[in-house]
């Protein structure tokens, strides 16, 4: 995908979300081991990636998840942070999504020019059930960010983010359920919960899947097709646009930045019934779809 940039590979668990993490499972499917920590060779700069004409790859105003298979604040990523901090930075005019199980080590990882926040990261804490939301939320609102949301997936318990969203720092909440391994069951309630508490405080939510098992009037569907999950997520019509996301990107100065304009999203038929379209970086033009 392109709006995915993994520099480092492989975590250590955290809490009870990471029991039967994804990364992991999808590892052992490959035989590989996910508590193998390594920096990616050949993606490490993939942000700094260039086209023929030496302008970069990814274009002005596009959004990059960040290490969607580890944890950016890794005690054993330490070693290679400052230098992704350093890519961000060359970056002024790509968003950066960062997320973490691990907000207690933030503030002593930011670079030292961080000030008040980069305009260009967004930064979210994970909080899958309660009891991380009453551990990591009071942490999150501590941290110098200019842009904070919260990410409940697996989304194993229900959560209450009321106080936390009343404050107005929060901007976006994205919920979830499990898959693969183990699945526990996600409960509509808790998604319309939190859906009613996001609209009231005009903040973003978005229900991007249901996971394999999903409850709802007290029956469990079993929904092993991400796509499915996707679409039945969609149809719940638990998303909410919430107030717009600002983000004050800009160009350098530089031949390396494409002249034609900012990024602009476009989507294929097929996105339309898709739950993660309101967070989504648009369609790549892979045409790994074409195919149905």
């Amino acid at each position: 995908m392109h709006d995915i940039w993994n520099p480092w590979h492989g975590c250590v668990k955290k809490s009870e979300g990471c029991r039967n993490c994804y990364m992991y499972f999808l590892d052992k499917e490959r035989g590989k081991d996910g508590s193998l920590i390594y920096r990616v060779k050949n993606n490490f700069d993939y942000p700094l990636h260039k086209n023929k004409d030496g302008t970069y790859k990814i274009k002005s105003g596009e959004a990059l998840r960040v290490c969607l298979t580890s944890d950016f604040f890794l005690e054993e990523a330490d070693k290679w942070r400052d230098e992704a901090w350093q890519i961000i930075k060359k970056r002024p005019d790509v968003a950066f999504y960062l997320l973490t199980k691990r907000p207690e080590r933030v503030m002593a990882h930011l670079p030292k020019d961080w000030g008040d926040g980069w305009e260009n990261v967004f930064f979210s804490v994970t909080a899958e059930n309660q009891a991380m939301a009453d551990e990591r939320l009071p942490i999150l609102m501590t941290l110098p960010f200019k842009h904070k949301g919260v990410m409940t997936a697996p989304f194993i318990g229900a959560v209450c983010l009321k106080e936390w969203l009343e404050a107005g720092q929060i901007e976006q909440v994205v919920a979830g359920g499990e898959n693969y391994d183990g699945s526990r069951v996600l409960k509509y309630e808790w998604v319309k919960n939190l859906y009613e508490e996001c609209k009231a405080a005009g903040v973003m939510f978005c229900f991007i899947e249901t996971g394999t098992n999903f409850e709802k009037d007290g029956k469990v569907y079993h929904l092993p097709s991400k796509k499915l999950q996707s679409e039945m997520a969609y149809k719940s019509g638990l998303q909410y646009e919430g107030k717009e996301i600002n983000f004050h990107l800009y160009k350098p100065q530089s031949a390396l930045f494409d002249e034609d304009g900012w990024y602009q999203k476009h989507y294929r038929e097929r996105c339309m019934t898709c739950a993660s379209k309101m967070i989504c970086n648009g369609c790549s033009d892979c045409g790994l779809c074409e195919g149905g």
